[in-house]
């Protein structure tokens, strides 16, 4: 086995008064991250830029462990190595480390102790400049023993810091609240995520439902509901259509699933008479975040329309590039999901991909690139991309994806969070007014995520040309 594949130890007998080692680490955010997670230090010093900007160093630094960990890591594995015991260490911090800081330590030994077989280092850690940050000395009980084994591959970690969402928060605060008609929340878990969006302050919430089972769920929640406004109304049927009614007259800015189905609710708003219709189809978009992934990525429609036609598919990305730019991204990358990456005649969905690009070549779908049909690596892979020698603005890049239909719509955008570590936060588009779809299963910075999104989606409405919202789709 080659000797870089492998990690060997230097016994007592081995070490000699001035033998060294090093090792070389370039500090990244994500160490940052990663550092905090484990010892739970969350210092804002570390983690948090605005506070960091006004501290004495103007910027986010490395923990002083991180630096006294290098150390650490060359005692473990070079000098002594595998069967060192650590007794002590005495640490000077004199500058800070800053990511991009490229740092080496360096160990020397300066005392050999036949008793007990101790010797003693002096420690180093020095920037990309030369100058030192931590110096200091370990003591350490040396093997006497020969060990040589296989080096062991580093995990592979991602992070998962949630800035994204977090930002996303800000952003719906730093405005006034949205009046929100929340339909019939009668279940404990809907009652907290109301409270939970009212206390942030994004939102303030009419409840719509029968009072008396209203009242209940927010003792069961152990929510105070006194501040807020109370309709009273006998079921679910009923809360759907007189929220969707209070949209209609400019009551309510917002509107919020409860405790009753999503067909019941969006029945009410897809009403041809009554309803929240628009020149648009209505869909539904997650934002997710998902660790490794460079940006936020929509994913669309995974909650609505079950085998959306051409036509559909055109409003489903128009609608969700109109999210896109609500949320910062000024031209964004659609891409056209499918199972591969060439137009075959015998997928539809190959064939529609084609066309939606097409006719967005026409200028049919504005503000954003499409690109499709791509497989989901060819998507959201640059290596794949690479490795398939694709041109393509989009590919490896993708800002949203398009999919087929619901069921795999739905899949991916589970899969992602319950095996890849992500959240997403989802609201319905193409309506009068945004809607707020939460689960039960939802996290309270997903709920949270998914009220600042329909938030500022209403405030981009209220900036639109009069009369945009509010056009009806015929039949």
């Amino acid at each position: 086995m080659a000797a870089a594949n492998l990690i060997e130890n230097r016994t007592f007998d081995e070490i000699a008064v001035g033998d060294t080692a090093s090792l070389t680490r370039t500090l990244s955010a994500d160490d940052i991250q990663l550092f905090a997670a484990v010892s739970g230090d969350v210092n804002p010093a570390h983690l948090d830029p605005v506070y960091a900007e006004t501290d004495m160093f103007h910027r986010v630094i490395a923990h002083g462990m991180w630096g006294a960990g290098l150390i650490s890591a060359i005692l473990g594995t070079e000098l002594p190595g595998p069967g060192a015991i650590y007794l002590g260490q005495s640490l000077r911090f004199t500058r800070p480390v800053g990511v991009g800081d490229t740092i080496t330590a360096c160990v020397t030994v300066a005392q050999k102790r036949a008793e007990h077989h101790v010797i003693v280092l002096d420690c180093t850690c020095v920037n990309q400049k030369g100058e030192t940050v931590i110096s200091g000395q370990a003591e350490v009980k040396a093997p006497t023993e020969k060990v040589s084994r296989p080096r062991m591959p580093l995990p592979d970690v991602r992070i998962a810091s949630h800035d994204r969402f977090r930002q996303l928060m800000a952003r719906a605060k730093d405005g006034s609240a949205c009046v929100t008609a929340v339909v019939h929340p009668c279940s404990a878990d809907a009652m907290r995520a109301v409270a939970e969006a009212a206390d942030a302050g994004i939102v303030v919430p009419i409840l719509i439902g029968p009072a008396a089972r209203m009242t209940n769920a927010a003792k069961d929640a152990g929510v105070d509901i006194a501040a807020f406004r109370v309709i009273d109304v006998p079921h679910s049927h009923a809360a759907a259509a007189e929220a969707v009614a209070r949209v209609r007259a400019g009551e309510a800015a917002l509107l919020m699933k409860g405790s009753l189905h999503t067909d019941e609710l969006m029945g009410a708003v897809v009403s041809s008479d009554t309803g929240l219709r628009t020149e648009r189809r209505i869909s539904h978009a997650y934002v997710m975040d998902v660790p490794g992934y460079p940006r936020p990525l929509i994913i669309t429609d995974a909650a609505i329309n079950i085998e959306p036609t051409l036509e559909d598919k055109a409003d489903i990305a128009r609608n969700a590039i109109d999210l896109a730019h609500v949320i910062g991204i000024e031209q964004p990358r659609v891409a056209i999901l499918a199972a591969v990456e060439t137009v075959n005649p015998k997928m539809r969905t190959t064939l529609d991909a084609a066309a939606l690009c097409k006719m967005a070549d026409r200028g049919q779908i504005e503000g954003a690139l499409l690109d499709g049909p791509l497989a989901l690596d060819n998507a959201i892979s640059e290596a794949a991309v690479r490795e398939k020698s694709i041109v393509s603005p989009v590919a490896g890049q993708a800002d949203i994806l398009l999919v087929p239909d619901l069921e795999a719509g739905n899949m991916l955008a589970k899969q992602l969070t319950f095996l890849g570590g992500a959240d997403a936060a989802g609201v319905v588009l193409g309506a009068r007014a945004p809607i707020i779809l939460t689960s039960r299963a939802d996290s309270v910075r997903t709920r949270l995520a998914s009220c600042a999104l329909a938030v500022l989606l209403a405030r981009a409405a209220t900036k639109a040309a009069p009369g945009v919202a509010g056009q009806r789709r015929d039949g």
